[in-house]
């Protein structure tokens, strides 16, 4: 079959209801029938083996252990994978986090809802659900954190995968001047979509919802504008600052990151988007902050009024610091889960005691635990950790970082 490129300008919900469904336009992304896909490798019998004792001795399991490993070494002897539990799907996914090692809000990880969507197999399916998992984890501004887990990589077929490094992401518009409306890290995958037929507002903004990209191997590559009511966003107010709201910024109330595999006893899921909710300083201090996204922190302090001609007046942490407080006092205004960089740091130490209360280790990879603002300050900073994370986990994907960083190539090219 021909990878195609499919757009359409309607809501995922008429897109998926049929009769407004048909596409816009198509683009083809090459001119003749791909080849056969390589066949994903067979599953490792020693990972699989060593995911489901796991499983067995911290969940209370009917079928004794040797059943179970008999008839996965079944499966795999005889279609290359096994298929997963559900109770074994999900409780992979919450160890998955339990073993983040870049995460610093697992102390919640019991309370993952795991949605198992592993019989969902078409672009307009995948699509919708991810829109539902928004409206689910945003809950009405009371965060949940929400895993959508589509099929997975099989010798049989390949797994769908979500060009988007996040459900929801902002474009990013380069102008004559070389200066760029919105965020410029996304300005590639802005050009490569809007290329593909995307149409941004008419009156463009910084803060547009970039369209979702869905690709699987028998449809090719569909987009799919998200609904205005799957989008909770935060207008940045603060709280001594009138002057702020003037800067017109907002920001979307639930990060759902879904470039990341998956892996579960030796099984990948490509697609899998997950959420926690917001630590403050990730908008703030990064999204907000960073020279190479929005950049608001020379912004901010000539509106402060701030001496920026010596670095030695500290001007960019005063800044940074009034930033970081509108971003907390918008979130709690406006009623949506979001936590500071001090009490979850607090919150970690709780986590980290208790795994090792359990017995277990607790991997960290300390440039993302300590927070990218007064580091000192808070707690995790003053000690080391274990480096090395057990499976299950989430991992990073290299040709899904760069797909959702350009817009392609397809990932069955």
């Amino acid at each position: 079959m021909c990878s195609v490129f499919r757009v359409s300008g309607e809501a995922p919900e008429a897109v998926f209801s049929g009769g407004a469904g048909a596409a816009e336009r198509t683009r083809r992304l090459r001119p003749v029938p791909p080849p056969p896909p390589p066949r994903a490798p067979a599953v490792d019998l020693a990972e699989a083996e060593e995911f489901l004792r796991l499983f067995h001795a911290e969940n209370r399991v009917d079928t004794p252990i040797q059943q179970r490993l008999a008839r996965m070494r079944y499966e795999v002897d005889t279609t290359g994978t096994y298929r997963h539990t559900p109770d074994e799907l999900a409780y992979g996914a919450k160890v998955a986090w339990r073993n983040s090692a870049r995460c610093i809000g697992r102390l919640y990880w019991r309370s993952l809802k795991v949605r198992d969507l592993r019989d969902v197999h078409t672009v307009s399916g995948v699509a919708a659900h991810c829109v539902e998992h928004l409206r689910m984890a945003t809950n009405g501004g009371k965060i949940r954190p929400v895993i959508s887990v589509f099929p997975p990589e099989t010798p049989q077929r390949p797994a769908p995968r979500i060009w988007n490094e996040q459900l929801i992401r902002y474009a990013g518009y380069r102008n004559a001047d070389g200066s760029v409306l919105g965020d410029p890290r996304y300005t590639r995958f802005t050009e490569a979509v809007t290329g593909f037929g995307w149409r941004p507002p008419a009156a463009r903004s910084g803060f547009d919802a970039l369209p979702l990209v869905v690709e699987t191997r028998e449809e090719g590559a569909h987009m799919f504008a998200l609904p205005p009511d799957a989008v909770h966003e935060v207008p940045i107010t603060h709280p001594d600052l009138p002057w702020f709201a003037e800067l017109g910024l907002r920001w979307h109330g639930v990060p759902v990151i879904s470039n990341m595999r998956l892996r579960i006893g030796g099984i990948s899921y490509p697609a899998a988007p997950f959420n926690g909710w917001y630590m403050g300083t990730e908008i703030g201090a990064r999204n907000f902050g960073d020279t190479d996204r929005y950049n608001l922190v020379p912004v901010v302090a000539e509106r402060l009024g701030l001496d920026t001609s010596r670095e030695d007046t500290l001007w960019r942490d005063r800044a940074l610091v009034e930033l970081n407080r509108a971003v907390l006092h918008s979130y709690h205004q406006a009623g949506v889960t979001i936590t500071d960089h001090h009490t979850e740091s607090h919150r970690f130490l709780t986590h980290l005691a208790k795994e090792e209360s359990a017995g277990r280790k607790c991997p960290v990879d300390w440039s993302w635990i300590v927070p990218p603002m007064s580091g000192s300050q808070t707690p995790v900073f003053h000690r080391y950790y274990d480096t090395e994370a057990p499976g299950p986990n989430y991992y990073g994907d290299e040709d899904a970082t760069h797909r959702a960083l350009t817009g392609g190539p397809p990932a069955f090219a």
